[in-house]
């Protein structure tokens, strides 16, 4: 009898973790916009470990951290990101940026912080709707409440102590949080050009650098339909985010790679791309992109020459439009894609064995 039950119980765990390790690796949602390239959640990650603005700079372009895969002028090389830092009062904003073309600015997502009267601080990532779509806001989850155990409790149910998940963040203790609002805080000026460490280095498949994102998602969320957990999230701080608004840079040429589908010789084939779906119908001429009227510097049109690099290097998917909530098929697998963290400062490294959720854009 004893046999019996233990070889019941032992099924019954590995049916368990079976049943969880295929929820985490089925969650993985492609957007079919250029934004699949560059995981949010990781860049959020990354910026709460960073000590300052240079160093969550470098990092983020850094090839062995493998979190940025942003190919916007579509010449198979990573595109650096710069961070431009712009601050009101007690309210900071944080622009990824990317110089496109030599007098085209792209910009790619951008990181809120903001502390109210009572000091408490709020974070926030919202990606740009030219290469997420719209309302793509990820924040790092609340930290649960702890409990403490009755001493005098003499019942027969089992007390159970809650504990912040080790993955969630407290936003006040991470060390940039802590930087910016010190008074050793020293505002960062990006570099006109990419500076003498950073060099371009190839892109890889969306499956493959999804594959070795996917597990940063579970501390965090929001994105795509509320990502991990399905928590909807808004933008916290919309003074400070239509402040930005007013001033955000877009290129005419992602304008015309998205419309043209351009971007999606790198992905999957099954992504979904409500919303902000690249036309199908091929524009052969760059008069056809969408207005720029929010963009600065923008006033020059893509050259034919890119147009016909872009087409060339990656040729449009037709068959991306098939199912608005269409899921990546192929199941990931947790403990093989553990990153090392030397990258990283502030924070040690993050096994892959968690099962983590998948992000995306929320309607």
């Amino acid at each position: 009898m004893k046999t019996i039950f233990l070889s019941f119980l032992v099924l019954s765990m590995s049916l368990l973790h079976y049943t969880a390790f295929s929820q985490s690796g089925s969650d993985t949602t492609s957007l079919g916009l250029p934004g699949d390239n560059l995981d949010l959640y990781a860049v959020l990650e990354l910026f709460q470990k960073s000590k300052t603005i240079e160093e969550f700079e470098k990092t983020l372009n850094t090839e062995k951290t493998g979190i940025n895969n942003l190919d916007l002028n579509l010449d198979k090389k990573v595109d650096f990101i710069k961070v431009v830092t712009k601050q009101k009062d007690k309210d900071f904003t944080f622009i990824l940026q990317v110089d496109v073309t030599e007098k085209e600015k792209q910009d790619v997502a951008v990181i809120l912080v903001s502390k109210d009267k009572n000091d408490k601080v709020t974070l926030q990532i919202v990606g740009d709707k030219d290469l997420y779509g719209k309302d793509y806001v990820i924040e790092p989850k609340p930290a649960a409440p702890a409990a403490t155990a009755n001493p005098a409790y003499t019942g027969t149910e089992t007390v159970i102590v809650t504990t912040p998940p080790a993955t969630v963040v407290v936003v006040e203790s991470a060390p940039i949080v802590q930087y910016v609002y010190s008074p050793v805080y020293v505002p960062y000026y990006p570099p006109v050009y990419p500076p003498p460490y950073f060099t371009a280095f190839a892109v890889v498949a969306v499956t493959a650098y999804r594959h070795n994102n996917y597990y940063y998602h579970g501390g965090y969320h929001g994105g795509y339909h509320g990502g991990y957990g399905g928590n909807t999230v808004v933008v916290h701080n919309t003074n400070n985010y239509n402040n930005y608004n007013n001033s955000r840079n877009t290129s005419n040429t992602v304008n015309h790679n998205n419309a043209s589908g351009n971007y999606n010789g790198n992905k999957t084939g099954n992504g979904n791309n409500s919303g902000n779906k690249p036309s199908t119908n091929q524009s052969k001429s760059p008069t056809a992109s969408p207005s720029n009227s929010q963009s600065r510097g923008a006033s020059a049109s893509p050259s034919t020459s890119q147009s016909k690099g872009s087409s060339a290097s990656a040729k449009p998917s037709t068959s991306k439009s098939a199912s608005s909530g269409s899921r990546s098929s192929g199941s990931y697998s947790g403990g093989g894609s553990s990153r090392s963290s030397s990258g990283y400062s502030g924070g040690g490294s993050r096994g892959g064995g968690g099962s983590r959720g998948g992000g995306g854009r929320r309607r």
